[in-house]
């Protein structure tokens, strides 16, 4: 049950977080967000929202201030592959997201907070396991030896560890999940920090009937996209269950992005020409592994790939026609 209860989402002006702090108010807890900005596309919907930089130690004691009965730690510097594999935001993506689990993790346990959710990422399984776009592994007893093919991964796996470490040691009731390119509307869509599904979104939105778009790679690498609804459901779930994680949560329908492009181009009833051009691309090949978390949390997602993308069009092309304006 929610109701009542005092709930802390860090990230919260983030793509998820927002999504987060809707759900647990629809079910009645109390809600402090926090992140550096107020979310881009809505008001939040939280009781009570700091902006501030959770990088630094004196802000995070500020506004862990009590004991709240769920922390949600999903702030991170992050984005999708234009900004994960140039290597031009490593040193960025590793200090900055390293040093706020650091600090809310302190703070959580000098406020004596039990249950602590960290939002880790596929990013963190390793390269050799994905190389082959129709059978990437992706279990989770898959992740060693360690070997992710960014920065942001590895910053992903340390910091796994650095929550479970708190939970053995000080007694933290940590809860892992590794998060399978989530997606749907109020996400980013044109400032170089968008996913495949957006990005696609947007550039099907903004050509012509039969006109071209571009494509990074030759499109045969291989993808699991999971809707936010789906996401959030999941989270909780863990959240709320004794299993500590890591855990996959993520959609085992597996498409190339070609075929992401094709359902978009459906979806938006034109016809589409693919532009394939260089660009980064990630691993050859993921998809989520749900056997543990069907077998622990008896979660799987309800909806397939095209349900999602086609509320996540609608919202992306209604960002477009209004930017065009």
């Amino acid at each position: 049950m929610t109701q009542g209860k005092k709930v802390l989402v860090c990230g919260a002006g983030g793509f998820i977080g927002h999504h987060l702090v809707r759900r647990l108010k629809l079910e009645g807890a109390w809600v402090r967000g926090v992140d550096l900005k107020f979310p881009r596309f809505s008001s939040t919907d939280a009781d009570d929202f700091a902006v501030g930089d959770l990088r630094e130690q004196s802000f995070v004691r500020e506004i862990i201030d009590q004991r709240f009965d769920e922390v949600y730690q999903l702030a991170a510097d992050m984005g999708g592959a234009g900004y994960i594999f140039t290597g031009e935001n490593d040193a960025a993506v590793m200090h900055n997201s390293a040093l706020i689990n650091l600090n809310v993790l302190e703070a959580c346990q000098k406020r004596n907070i039990k249950r602590i959710f960290y939002s880790s990422s596929a990013c963190m399984y390793p390269e050799y396991n994905q190389r082959d776009p129709e059978n990437p592994m992706c279990s989770e007893d898959s992740a060693y030896p360690a070997a992710p093919d960014s920065e942001y991964g590895w910053e992903k796996l340390f910091s796994e560890r650095l929550y479970l470490a708190f939970a053995r040691n000080l007694g933290i009731e940590a809860r892992v999940a590794r998060y399978h390119n989530i997606f749907g509307p109020e996400g980013s869509w044109n400032d170089g920090k968008e996913k495949a599904p957006a990005a696609i979104c947007r550039k099907v939105a903004q050509a012509l009937d039969g006109g071209h778009i571009e494509v990074w790679g030759d499109g045969e690498q291989t993808r699991s996209f999971l809707y936010i609804d789906e996401c959030l459901e999941a989270t909780i779930r863990l959240m709320r269950s004794d299993w500590t994680g890591p855990v996959n949560i993520g959609s085992e329908e597996m498409v190339t992005i070609n075929e992401l492009t094709d359902i978009v181009a459906d979806i938006a009833q034109k016809s589409v020409q693919k532009n394939h051009i260089d660009g980064p691309t990630g691993v050859r090949g993921r998809n989520s592994d749900n056997r543990l978390i069907e077998e622990v949390l008896g979660w799987k997602p309800s909806q397939p790939l095209r349900h999602g993308l086609e509320k996540t069009y609608a919202w992306v092309n209604r960002q477009v026609l209004s930017n065009s304006k």
